[in-house]
């Protein structure tokens, strides 16, 4: 089992910047990639960035050249920060790691509400 503890949401006008992180624990030895996903209210829940173990990166369209996804895995942390924030960010925002090879992910955490107003 995999713990995740996320935190750094909160509050920004448009146009501000966040930063989110998260604290992998528990059996982390097996952790592959870790991302971010998000989830808007009446919305699917939608991938907004991943990274592998090696640092390779991937983006959803709508926030390529704004954020940034980051790990340190001596921390077992991830990060994700946030710029040139639009009101249509506003998500609540998960972290998630996976222990496979291929795509998707295995452990969630509670996630992270963050807000921007225009």
């Amino acid at each position: 089992q995999v713990q995740l503890v996320e935190s750094g949401g909160g509050l920004v006008q448009a146009g501000g910047s966040l930063s989110l992180s998260c604290v992998a624990s528990g059996n982390i030895f097996t952790i592959k990639s870790m991302g971010w996903y998000r989830q808007a209210p009446g919305e699917q829940r939608e991938l907004v960035a991943g990274i592998t173990r090696g640092g390779n990166t991937n983006y959803a369209d709508s926030v390529k050249g704004r954020f940034t996804i980051s790990r340190d895995n001596a921390k077992n942390t991830v990060y994700l920060q946030m710029n040139s924030l639009k009101p249509e960010d506003t998500a609540v925002y998960y972290c998630a790691v996976s222990r496979r090879v291929g795509p998707g992910y295995d452990y969630w955490g509670q996630g992270t509400q963050v807000t921007v107003s225009s």
